[in-house]
């Protein structure tokens, strides 16, 4: 069954929010298709329900990301003496531990809102033991910012939208990576 065929039997669905947030929670987690080419349609269908679509996904998102954390820190913690037997030290863990402390925040929002998979700063966040409110802030605001600013899209251009994404995928792609890196570089050097 192609997405689209299942997009077509969410769209009047009386599950269609419950479904969002388990495919948000997954996408999160351990699918690796981007929600995007779920969202957009279905919010383009729905109109009337674009901001809930948008919030269901970023609780979604938010479940799984915390599901995430907890999965790095206690296999880490189950796997500790490994790990720093065959793959680090505990100086260079110490020093990564340091780093996620200083600039975990703007580490874990730039994986909400670019093309790096947020999977890697869930694990790197419940590793280090990053804070857990600033984790979910994090993680929150960039998936706010994606899937509210889909929202936001859908609002304005209606069903053009998702032409207008595909058309502009990379040119958005490489501006929010260029942002990201301004902001990195700044953090780093200033």
């Amino acid at each position: 069954m192609s997405i689209k065929t299942k997009i077509q039997g969410m769209i009047n669905s009386k599950h269609m929010l419950p479904s969002i947030t388990l495919a948000s929670l997954l996408e999160s987690t351990i699918v690796p298709i981007p929600l995007e080419a779920l969202l957009v349609p279905l919010m383009q269908k729905r109109r009337e329900k674009l901001w809930l679509i948008a919030l269901m996904a970023t609780i979604g998102c938010l479940i799984g990301a915390m599901l995430g954390y907890l999965f790095g820190h206690f296999l880490f913690d189950l796997m500790r003496d490994i790990i720093m037997q065959y793959l680090t030290t505990e100086e260079q863990f110490s020093r990564f531990q340091k780093r996620m402390e200083t600039d975990g925040f703007w580490f874990i929002f730039s994986t909400g809102i670019t093309p790096i998979p947020l999977q890697i700063a869930m694990l790197a966040a419940g590793v280090t033991a990053y804070s857990i409110p600033l984790f979910l802030l994090a993680t929150a605001m960039g998936r706010v910012i994606r899937y509210f600013g889909l929202a936001v899209l859908v609002y304005y251009f209606g069903n053009k939208t998702e032409k207008l994404i595909k058309r502009y995928k990379w040119q958005a792609v490489t501006l929010a990576v260029c942002v990201v890196a301004l902001v990195w570089w700044l953090i780093i050097f200033k």
